[in-house]
């Protein structure tokens, strides 16, 4: 059963932050908040956590699209294909943001992305999901969490979540209330970019 603990986005407790981390390390799985809805995610590194998640969301792992959470740019060039300025500015301008940019994928993709043309990069304005992906020295892979409710299509409240998930995850982390808008997701892979998704980023930035 998952453990539920409490960290504060304005000042996220490193202590709190290596626990989650810890989980992370030995393939857990872990619910957390992000600047839209809360996400579940895994260490990228860990097949057998990859495997577990593509198991919960009713998919195969390898035609799975799981955004990859990162805490800047600067893992983009271990996943993503070289960018041109323009696009390379568009993410600096956006991030971190309520934004997920699908990009293309790049050879050194973990082995179960190998086929995947595309990656879904996020870097989300939490400081609790920045802090984590930091120490844990690479990105996660993540998912948002929806609710079987059509009318309330996302959990918002933390305390919930941990209700319905704790027999599924490891731990769930109540950063506060949630939002119930998810990212805009934007296509970057063509000359010019194209919105799969209007969320809660705004368009302005294009």
């Amino acid at each position: 059963m998952a453990r539920l603990i409490k960290i504060y986005k304005e000042n996220p407790n490193p202590k709190e932050i290596d626990k989650v981390v810890k989980v992370l390390q030995n393939g857990g799985l872990v619910i957390y908040p992000t600047d839209t809805v809360y996400g579940l995610g895994c260490d990228i590194t860990n097949t057998k956590a990859l495997e577990r998640i593509a198991k919960i969301k009713g998919v195969k792992l390898e035609k799975a699209n799981f955004s990859f959470i990162c805490n800047d740019l600067s893992h983009l060039s271990d996943y993503v294909k070289q960018i041109d300025t323009s696009t390379y500015k568009l993410l600096k301008r956006a991030l971190p943001g309520p934004f997920t940019f699908v990009l293309p994928g790049s050879k050194s993709l973990p082995n179960v992305f190998k086929k995947k043309k595309t990656v879904g990069i996020r870097v989300p304005n939490n400081a609790i999901a920045l802090e984590i992906v930091k120490a844990l020295g690479n990105p996660i892979v993540s998912t948002s969490i929806h609710d079987e409710d059509d009318v309330i299509e996302y959990t918002t409240d933390p305390e919930l979540i941990f209700e319905k998930w704790q027999h599924k995850v490891d731990l769930v982390i109540d950063g506060g209330y949630g939002d119930n808008e998810a990212s805009t997701v934007i296509d970057l892979t063509d000359s010019e970019p194209l919105v799969l998704r209007e969320g809660k980023g705004s368009l302005d930035i294009l």
